[in-house]
């Protein structure tokens, strides 16, 4: 399998809603690697490597969210992976 990567902002009301928790369950799922953070601006930033198939698997999920959570878009930039990460987290704090 090819190994990819990509950078996505996604935008809505997805903050205090679970969706970095939930998001880290369905990156474990996929067998993604990476990280997520909340913004200052209110919107999510993710950061994911992994298997291409997988990789479409999650960003589909990103753009639906969890169940309290509202996603009106998400920006994402696909790069080719750097094998950078071993697991998902979440990041902590400002940029």
């Amino acid at each position: 399998m090819e190994n990819a990567a990509f950078d996505a902002v996604v935008y809505g009301h997805v903050q205090n809603v679970g969706f970095r928790y939930y998001a880290c369950s369905e990156a474990e799922k996929l067998g993604v690697r990476g990280w997520i953070r909340n913004n200052p601006g209110g919107e999510v930033e993710v950061c994911a490597e992994g298997e291409t198939e997988n990789l479409k698997k999650f960003l589909a999920w990103l753009h639906k969210g969890p169940p309290y959570g509202r996603v009106d878009s998400v920006t994402v930039n696909w790069r080719k992976a750097r094998g950078a990460y071993k697991g998902f987290t979440v990041k902590y704090g400002g940029l």
